[in-house]
């Protein structure tokens, strides 16, 4: 049992880690070309904001299953098998891309619109905020999307393993279903719990303290701002 168990962790967390690259290398960029090419964005274009949408929309809204079979020839035009860890991490990266894209989107749009214009009223261009501002101030909300992702994506490996794909879901399948070994598909499901709880418990670790620190670094700037705002006691007693 326990070689079994140990080769299924190992082969679910080399599809999520793979996939996990993979969407946020991809995922992250989409969706802040989302924002930017938006209504009033610093690349408006509505044409290509609505295309990627409507393309970001059809990922997120197939359901997981039904994406792994539909993209069956592309997964063996690229790994050259359709089962598999290899083969799953295809359709795991494909799925989780729009899932991401969306996530990022929503925290990029919590970046304070002021912060924004200050960068272009010094000069810059927007590679300069999105690397300055946009990413670096939607930060903890980031980290927070990318543990959402990732949970996520250890649920549809689980759904990978039972068409072939391996890892926990096809040992909890293959045994705890078809060889009624009810023992083991509990362990499974125990393993799966302990994982995401301690990527969630990571996760918002790092985003809180991503956003305490956040807090400290800008504090001191808008208190100098305020300081300045007041006049001096000298400037005070001086008539109008």
């Amino acid at each position: 049992m326990e070689p079994l168990l140990s080769q299924a962790c190992s082969q679910t967390l080399a599809m999520v880690l793979w996939s996990t690259l993979i969407t946020v290398a991809a995922g992250l960029p989409l969706g802040v070309l989302l924002v930017l090419t938006d209504r009033g964005g610093l690349l408006q274009n509505v044409v290509v904001n609505k295309v990627l949408g409507q393309v970001v929309n059809i990922g997120r809204s197939m359901p997981f299953i039904i994406l792994m079979v539909a993209l069956m020839g592309f997964t063996r035009w690229v790994t050259g098998t359709t089962i598999g860890t290899t083969a799953a991490i295809v359709p795991l990266a494909i799925g989780g891309i729009p899932f991401f894209a969306r996530l990022v989107e929503t925290a990029v749009r919590e970046v304070d619109d002021g912060l924004v214009e200050a960068v272009q009223a010094m000069g810059g261009n927007t590679w300069t905020i999105v690397r300055k501002v946009l990413v670096p101030e939607a930060l903890p909300s980031l980290i927070a999307a990318a543990t959402t992702t990732i949970i996520a994506l250890i649920g549809y490996s689980a759904m990978a393993g039972t068409v072939g794909g391996g890892g926990l879901g096809d040992l909890a399948v293959r045994y705890g279903y078809q060889r009624f070994e009810t023992g083991l598909m509990w362990i499974t499901v125990a393993v799966l719990a302990a994982v995401i709880s301690l990527i969630q418990f990571a996760g918002d670790l790092a985003a809180r303290s991503l956003h305490r620190r956040g807090s400290r670094s800008t504090a001191a700037p808008k208190l100098r701002l305020l300081k300045a705002g007041k006049p001096t006691a000298s400037e005070a007693g001086k008539p109008a």
